[in-house]
């Protein structure tokens, strides 16, 4: 067994290098991130601004926030114990017990833009960061610095007397290791070096100590642990920490709170249910468990789960957990467009859906993957990158505090979680491209890139050249080292067949399939698709060329009727790309416009909007006008992602039929008013 003093390791032990000694993996493997180059088009842009705006801006409020202090307060309290000072503690500067795990995905982030560019001076200051970690980890292996820094009793009230007790409700220590242990693995694969992976390894002996025997049946609060361990087998190969994954998720239930999903064994659970980042980062470690053990009862309760979640409580753009009460997944088909929907939910969403495509080779998970990642996710961090979301609203009245205290975008958080999250999944985006099964390399994404994949035991290059999404047309130089025998998978998006969703939550107005082709030097293939894939196989050489042409038509989405709030609305979408009607581009209250039937919507490119986008312009429309009147105007809707960055002003994703839904609002806007004003009234002394 491999211990955190002991750690001697090669890279080949890691994701896609096929380690023999695993008895269970994924079936379909990821060509990893390191191996694919986003070279042109919105995501460079979004990487780019990722890593030098976002990247230093999060590990300036790391040390301003003084979420760093906590590492450092620990272990001076641990020093100066070690000294005499038998009743010395200090208190923690920042405000929860989870502050830890700011830095370590901060760290992660970082580790995942160094695997893509070297820069000495980053790694310097990561290795410092690491090392004032390492200072507050005690000798038999524990971190967790509210603790450390104030031993004698709890320093917040989420905090137990005793180690774990209280990891079931607020203590998140074993929230806080899951993402230790994922931005240890993180560095190690971008550096090779093992000073944050010891410090994980040192921790998972303690948790093998304290829980491998399975008599202490604690169960983790807040889910990613299980994620966490997972890659640290992936690493080691070590035995132990892919079974404390799946003890973690076996003590969970039945009979307990579903704020948490503890309300049943994990395996029994058919739908998705409470705090939906919880939730979803617990799916995701499900997925890890069912692929790395063999298990297929955790594989069997996640399709049933995703199944609940794509067809009855998925947001148009890919949003998760419409209530903003617990953050949480709601009741079925209860999908109001004032809705929370966290951006670390879509970023789950995210790891989630890539695990059951890896898992299963089905299209339809990467259908949900590009609408999450186009829209739900793409919202969370503005145009600029150091301003952020945390909930992603379908509506905003333009004054509303609803961001955690602010209007619009905010800089950070006293709970902080989105920005890190956003900052690791941007710089990681390319490892979910394509993926290996066998002789079969799938495309999953598009945008202008370079990748290297081995198939067969072969390498080939793909470099893909496209203005996705703005435009349909892909052309895809494929090149393998020598000529080979292979089935090149291309991904036809499930809105391209007329589908926005792979369930009847949402449909198109008018759900034709677009007259989508492949060519390949130019012939038109044809062949059947294969689990949403169309697969192409043949004897593949250098200087290969397809041609695959995705037609975007606008398209207008209404949503399932058992949605009450959406009744008589109608969104547009073009492409995987979601629009919404902002303040700044209607001389009419967004919500007090009509879009009926009869309007025309075309594409219009605007590269010097908004980073460069194409927007919608709507003729025919009706606004309300200042007398009580519908009278024609004339609209431009924008991508729903880069709302909010033109100033605090209204947005709507979801636009009304016909006159009398603007004017059943009108009236029951009227009536809350009312009612509130009457309420206030009576409560007068």
């Amino acid at each position: 067994m491999l211990s955190g003093k002991s750690f001697v390791l090669s890279l080949s032990l890691v994701w896609g290098a096929g380690v023999s000694a695993r008895a269970a993996d994924y079936p379909v493997q990821p060509v990893p991130f390191t191996a694919v180059k986003i070279t042109g088009g919105l995501w460079l842009e979004r990487q780019q601004t990722n890593r030098y705006v976002t990247l230093p801006f999060a590990l300036k409020q790391c040390e301003e926030s003084k979420r760093l202090d906590n590492f450092d307060l620990a272990a001076e309290t641990m020093r100066r114990r070690a000294a005499g000072e038998t009743n010395f503690q200090n208190t923690p500067p920042t405000i929860y017990p989870f502050d830890d795990t700011d830095p370590y995905k901060v760290i992660e982030g970082a580790s995942f833009c160094l695997s893509l560019e070297k820069d000495p001076a980053l790694a310097a200051k990561l290795d410092g960061y690491i090392a004032r970690i390492a200072a507050a980890q005690e000798p038999d292996g524990y971190l967790y610095t509210f603790r450390t820094m104030h031993p004698d009793s709890p320093a917040h009230k989420w905090v137990g007397q005793e180690r774990w007790v209280k990891d079931p409700e607020l203590s998140h220590e074993l929230y806080d290791l899951g993402h230790l242990y994922e931005a240890g693995t993180a560095h190690f694969l971008a550096t090779g070096e093992t000073n944050l992976l010891n410090v994980c390894l040192k921790s998972a002996e303690l948790l093998e100590r304290d829980f491998g025997d399975g008599a202490r049946r604690i169960t983790p609060g807040h889910q990613v642990v299980e994620m966490g361990l997972a890659k640290l087998y992936r690493v080691t190969g070590d035995r132990r920490w892919i079974d404390l994954a799946k003890f973690f998720l076996d003590v969970r239930g039945p009979g307990k709170s579903d704020y948490n999903q503890q309300h049943q064994r994990v395996m029994d659970q058919t739908e998705a249910v409470g705090h939906a980042v919880r939730a979803n980062y617990m799916y995701s470690g499900m997925a890890d468990v069912a692929a790395l053990t063999g298990d297929t009862r955790y594989q069997e309760a996640i399709n049933r789960i995703w199944d609940n979640v794509v067809s009855k409580k998925l947001h148009l753009t890919g949003g998760c957990g419409a209530r903003a009460g617990g953050e949480a997944y709601g009741k079925n088909y209860e999908l109001p467009s004032d809705c929370y929907n966290a951006t670390c939910a879509a970023v789950a969403f995210l790891f989630w859906n890539h695990r059951m495509f890896l898992l299963s080779g089905e299209a339809k998970y990467m259908d949900a993957f590009e609408r999450t990642l186009f829209n739900g996710f793409n919202s969370g961090v503005s145009l600029s990158g150091d301003r952020f979301f945390y909930p992603n609203p379908l509506e905003y009245d333009g004054s509303k505090k609803n961001n955690h205290g602010y209007a619009g975008r905010a800089p950070w958080f006293g709970c902080a979680c989105c920005p890190p999250n956003v900052l690791r999944a941007l710089a990681s985006l390319g490892g979910y491209f394509y993926a290996v099964r066998d002789d079969r390399l799938f495309v999953n994404l598009y945008a202008q890139s370079e990748g290297d994949a081995v198939v067969g035991g072969k390498k080939v290059q793909l470099k893909q050249t496209t203005d996705y999404p703005w435009d349909g047309r892909v052309r895809i130089a494929v090149t393998p080292e020598t000529k080979s025998d292979f089935t090149l998978c291309l991904r036809i998006p499930g809105w391209v067949r007329g589908q926005p969703v792979p369930s009847d939550l949402y449909v198109y107005d008018d759900p034709a399939p677009a007259d989508w082709t492949v060519r390949v030097n130019g012939k038109k293939i044809k062949t059947t698709l294969v689990d949403g894939f169309l697969p192409i196989t043949r004897q593949w050489k250098a200087g290969d060329k397809v041609e695959l042409n995705l037609p975007m038509p606008v398209r207008r989405v209404k949503a399932n009727p058992n949605i009450v709030a959406l009744r008589g609305q109608v969104a547009l979408e073009r492409g995987p790309v979601v629009y919404c009607l902002e303040g700044c581009d209607t001389d009419a209250g967004v919500f007090d416009v009509v879009l009926p039937a009869t309007a025309s919507v075309k594409a219009k490119p605007r590269p010097k909007l908004l980073g460069g986008v194409t927007v919608l312009k709507v003729t025919g429309a009706q606004k309300l006008d200042a007398k009580g009147n519908f009278v024609p105007t004339s609209l431009t809707a924008i991508p729903y992602y880069a709302w909010n960055n033109r100033g605090n002003l209204p947005m709507t994703v979801w636009l009304a039929r016909d006159t009398a839904q603007v004017t059943a609002r009108r009236e029951a806007e009227a009536a809350r008013i009312a009612a509130e004003a009457a309420k206030k009234k009576t409560n007068r002394p």
